[in-house]
């Protein structure tokens, strides 16, 4: 019997799809259901609103926007539980209901993902707890696409690096666990990074809760839970502490830009209907469609976006070109003509194939001359060179200059915010006399409420005067910082020959850098091809085909490891003996080169990481997995931007608001 497929998409999606729809049907008669705004999009991915409706949801309306009405008896709240302001906002609602209407309503809340003391506690103190039927919707993996999987928790990073909260920590470990009762256990943990290292204790803490909370049975299926899966490789967590450069940079893949340009959110983006050349919709007529913004589905499963997605931008163009032709050479009149009336019935079995192809084709194109037009501009092109020159190597000082135009051009704050954070991250800090000078000319152009913005950033350790340099400062400690001079030649992070067309390395995702975060994954399940990139071998030795010394044990990633911020840890679970020869037996095994590998980042992932571990997860599947898993499933708190990053500190009120 083969083994299940661990972590599968499709059955994430079902299980979270039935779960809501069971609590739905718990409520009779029509309801109206009042959501989170973050809550939209990943409900969109699992369900559609015209099942919604055959379950009794009559209007959707969105919790921040405090119009919910009464026409329906039944008032269903879908909410995260997790942050008290929510909490209130729903009592608040439930109260102002009470008191304007004059039906008796029923009320009903679904904690997302968990129903926790706080919120209880919090409905009692508002007196409402009482009023309303509590439920929770266990939601944690939001399926993205076949091999990536997020919590979607937005504010991830502002809770772990700037409010200290712990949150997104347990839910990660939460959603983890969840995986392992239900495939076994990640025969081995390991990563890097102190968030990371606490994440990896709360998985083996909540282990051995599972196995202190379990009830003996003769049977003995209760302990399958606790056995090593037979289908796992290894969990891998990145704390995205350990690789901040990375997010602040401009992503250069099809995905990433499209990302930058318009933001994904739940695989959708919100686009200027001139854009596309959309038709009216439904309910609208022309001339309100025209200047109306239009929600796109960036569907992974559409074919040629599948291929355009993980692709570097510079070759789009010629990919389009590519499908174009491909496309009219199918349904020219001349090539019609010529078929027998058999190919011709085929021809019309396709057809629907065509239309779908050449409408996103049409799509993609009008997206790509977008991302031309922003990819352009003087401003993106000057900060595209002040990264490439920052992460290459060069004198960070040489930039200052051009930073320095570009604050008084009065480019946007998360721009330059951007750019400051990518020389601090990368070389431990900037001098102290450069950061005032240039904190004082942000204050100074973007105002005076922009104090906290950079208390903020430094805080969470984007922002920061280089330790060491003044004559009473003490050098920095080792792990305390990432030192990416040592780091450039040992993981080989930049590279002068970049192939873009037809990549051979991950560094074609940033046209030329190679993701740190990335390169320590490699440094674990790819060894061999990592040490030949990094130390080619001798046309001798080559020809022999003999391993290479850099890729034995562990040696790249140890060697790494001295120079990244934070902890490294390393955990093998075993499980009980009897446990896993009855998970053999039910399961199967399967070959090492088979397994799953699951990547597990803490703090978001950014989309060119994702393109640039299906390359490596392509790659170990044509080498057989080096002795590896060979598939590769992305998983992350939430997916994350630059803009993302520096924004949730960027201080939005100003001084005299009220």
């Amino acid at each position: 019997m083969a083994p299940a497929t661990p972590l599968n998409a499709a059955d994430i999606t079902e299980k979270a799809r039935r779960d809501l729809l069971l609590l739905l049907e718990g409520i009779r008669g029509k309801k109206n259901l009042v959501l989170e705004k973050t809550l939209a999009g990943p409900l969109n991915l699992l369900v559609k609103f015209s099942t919604l409706q055959e379950y009794g949801v009559d209007k959707p309306f969105f919790l921040e926007n405090g119009n919910v009405d009464t026409s329906q008896r039944n008032i269903v709240f879908l909410v995260r539980g997790d942050k008290a302001k929510t909490v209130i906002t729903v009592a608040d609602q439930i109260k102002r209901i009470r008191r304007d209407s004059s039906i008796e309503h029923e009320f009903a809340i679904f904690w997302v993902p968990r129903r926790t003391m706080i919120s209880d506690q919090l409905l009692e103190e508002a007196g409402v707890l009482g009023e309303a039927s509590v439920s929770e919707w266990p939601l944690y993996f939001v399926p993205l696409a076949d091999d990536v999987l997020s919590l979607e928790l937005e504010e991830s990073v502002l809770d772990l690096y700037c409010k200290k909260d712990p949150t997104s920590i347990y839910l990660s470990a939460k959603a983890l666990m969840l995986q392992q009762q239900k495939y076994g256990l990640f025969p081995r943990i390991i990563g890097k990074g102190d968030n990371g290292k606490r994440l990896a204790d709360l998985l083996i803490r909540m282990r051995t809760e599972v196995t202190a909370g379990e009830i003996p049975s003769s049977s003995g299926p209760s302990l399958l839970g606790l056995a090593p899966s037979a289908s796992i490789d290894s969990l891998i967590i990145v704390d995205r502490e350990v690789d901040f450069p990375t997010v602040l940079l401009t992503q250069l893949t099809y995905e990433g830009l499209i990302d930058e340009v318009f933001h994904i959110t739940a695989n959708q983006i919100e686009v200027d209907s001139s854009v596309v050349g959309a038709g009216p919709q439904p309910g609208q007529t022309g001339s309100a469609s025209t200047s109306m913004k239009r929600k796109i589905l960036i569907d992974s499963k559409d074919t040629l976006y599948n291929d355009l997605g993980d692709a570097n931008f510079a070759v789009v163009g010629n990919l389009l070109n590519k499908a174009a032709r491909r496309l009219q050479s199918s349904t020219e009149r001349n090539q019609l003509a010529a078929k027998t009336t058999s190919e011709l019935r085929e021809f019309v079995a396709k057809l629907p194939g065509y239309q779908a192809e050449q409408a996103s084709l049409k799509l993609h194109t009008s997206l790509a001359e977008e991302i031309i037009k922003f990819t352009r501009t003087d401003t993106f092109t000057r900060s595209l060179e002040v990264q490439q020159n920052i992460m290459s190597g060069a004198e960070p000082t040489t930039q200052h200059d051009t930073i320095n135009e570009l604050i008084n051009r009065d480019v946007a704050l998360p721009l330059i915010l951007r750019l400051l954070c990518l020389e601090s991250t990368t070389n431990a800090g900037i001098r102290p006399k450069d950061l005032d000078l240039f904190k004082r000319a942000i204050i100074q152009a973007y105002g005076p409420q922009h104090i906290l913005t950079l208390a903020a950033l430094e805080k969470m350790g984007l922002l920061g005067p280089r330790a060491g340099v003044g004559i009473s400062s003490a050098p920095a400690k080792p792990g305390s910082v990432t030192n990416y001079t040592p780091l450039r030649k040992t993981l080989r992070l930049w590279d002068d020959e970049v192939n873009e067309s037809q990549p051979n390395d991950i560094s074609y995702t940033f046209s030329g850098y190679a993701p740190l975060s990335i390169r320590l994954v490699q440094s674990l399940i790819q060894k061999q091809r990592l040490a030949n990139t990094i130390k080619p071998p001798a046309p001798a030795s080559a020809s022999t085909a003999q391993p290479n010394p850099l890729a034995q044990g562990l040696r790249i990633f140890d060697d790494a490891s001295k120079y990244v911020k934070g902890a490294t840890f390393d955990e093998v679970q075993r499980g009980e003996e009897k446990a896993a020869k009855a998970r053999s037996i039910l399961n199967g095994s399967q070959g090492e080169a088979g397994k799953t590998v699951v990547v597990f980042f803490l703090g978001g992932v950014t989309r060119a990481e994702i393109a640039a571990l299906r390359f490596v997860g392509a790659r170990l599947k044509e080498a057989g997995g080096e002795g590896r898993g060979s598939r590769v499933v992305v998983c992350a708190t939430n997916v994350i931007r630059g803009d993302d990053l520096v924004g949730c500190a960027i201080e939005e009120a100003s001084f005299g608001d009220r």
